[in-house]
């Protein structure tokens, strides 16, 4: 294989060049007629929506269900009596601020660092809702548990590189199964999600905020999205392996990492799903019926939804080579990067019409540094210090997903020059700001 120095890169652009040159592994893997997929008992489509995991109730939903189905599968237990005696003495509030954290690979560790900078601000709240896919869904149980965490924050996304995360195994792609083994990542899943974690986590799911993280059931093509809290409050023995699984899942790449087999059960057969990075389906997510779950009459504060998007949003401009490897990541990161803004542009609707205060946080358009392989420690340090540098400094966050204001001053002018071809006046459009 050719040296990967010799590619031109973009910014963050190591696993993006990975999964290219998997694709180009893979065609030709499959062409020799080299894979053997390992065999699994698949779902039948007929019953992909009624199964459930063996020993737990009401911990999941699919992700792009409507909002009435999203908040039945949320409230459904509510009035049970195990609920009742979990919430007893706990004092309920209305929701106020919210956070969302989306994928981006060894880029998560701007995320990371803008939390940890912003609890040096001294004004980072307290979240009521806090959701994450892929290297998001790594970060979003200890920005769900607080200031107390950002020490394992800033050591997870500053103390560790490649070789922590994942090892090459070619042969796991002759196999079927992916191009690298992240067992090292499970490793260190299962090193910080330990029994203190469940049981902080469980205790905040009593007083009603919710952890929820995303992955992608590629059966169904769909999201799915798991309660996390509730599974740290059940006495499954099981529990803490489902919450462990469920972060490795969500931050899962297919064909780099390997996907994660879920079983479930329908009447007394088992089967598998098959789940792998949330970001596959949903860059970032926001669940606006879990507004309701916390609030008690009428709303008095508005609430406040945070969404940090770990890389760039704006158009990152770099020759590309005329051949199929670097054609090919250059597509993907385009490809990735127009998805999450197409996700901004819908949670950004939902915030307004359910009246939120949307603020964004992204990668910004000065940051220049490369890096030259997937997980580079170094690149990892100095994006979490640059993030830490921004929100310690009391970052100021976007108001509008990109190209948002431009759009609606085209909209305008495009309506007054339509009047005055036809003679009438100008139409008078209200572009909220």
């Amino acid at each position: 294989m050719r040296d990967p120095s010799r590619f031109r890169r973009g910014f963050g652009s190591g696993v993006a060049d990975l999964l290219a040159r998997l694709v180009l592994l893979a065609a030709l893997t499959v062409t020799a007629g080299c894979a053997v997929i390992a065999p699994r008992n698949v779902l039948p489509q007929a019953v992909a929506n009624q199964t459930e995991i063996d020993g737990f109730d009401n911990i999941r939903f699919w992700g792009d269900g409507s909002g009435a189905e999203i908040g039945n599968a949320m409230h459904m237990d509510l009035h049970s009596p195990q609920s009742r005696l979990a919430l007893a003495g706990e004092q309920r509030h209305p929701v106020s601020n919210l956070l969302a954290i989306s994928g981006g690979a060894e880029k998560g560790a701007f995320g990371a660092g803008l939390l940890v900078g912003w609890s040096e601000a001294g004004d980072r709240p307290s979240f009521d809702l806090v959701t994450g896919v892929s290297s998001g869904a790594l970060i979003a149980p200890f920005a769900f548990l607080g200031r107390e965490r950002d020490g394992q924050l800033r050591e997870i996304f500053t103390s560790y590189g490649r070789q922590d995360i994942f090892t090459f195994n070619v042969p796991n792609l002759l196999e079927g199964a992916a191009l690298v083994d992240n067992a090292p990542l499970a490793g260190l899943i299962e090193k910080y999600v330990d029994d203190e974690m469940i049981s902080e986590i469980a205790t905040e799911r009593r007083k009603g905020r919710l952890l929820l993280i995303g992955t992608t059931n590629l059966d169904t093509q769909r999201p799915v999205l798991w309660d996390m809290g509730r599974i740290a409050m059940s006495t499954n023995p099981e529990a803490k392996a489902l919450f462990r699984k469920i972060l490795l899942a969500s931050s899962a790449l297919p064909g780099i990492f390997p996907p994660v087999r879920i079983q479930v059960k329908l009447g007394q057969q088992s089967y598998d799903e098959l789940h792998v990075d949330g970001g596959i389906t949903r860059q970032v997510f926001f669940v606006p019926p879990a507004l309701s779950l916390n609030a008690s009459g009428q709303r008095t504060v508005k609430p406040r939804l945070y969404i940090i998007r770990n890389g760039r949003i704006d158009p990152e401009w770099q020759p590309v080579n005329e051949n199929l490897l670097a054609i090919t990541q250059r597509s993907l990161t385009t490809l990735i990067k127009n998805q999450g803004i197409g996700d901004l542009y819908r949670i950004y609707s939902e915030t307004r019409r359910d009246g939120i205060d949307f603020n964004l946080a992204s990668i910004p358009s000065d940051v220049s540094e490369t890096n030259n392989k997937p997980f580079d420690q170094t690149y990892m340090a100095s994006l979490f210090d640059r993030g830490y540098a921004l929100a310690s400094r009391h970052y100021t966050w976007t108001k509008q997903p990109p190209g948002f204001e431009s759009a609606g001053r085209s909209a305008l002018a495009e309506g007054r020059g339509a009047a005055a071809r036809l003679g009438g006046a100008p139409l008078q459009h209200r572009v909220e700001r």
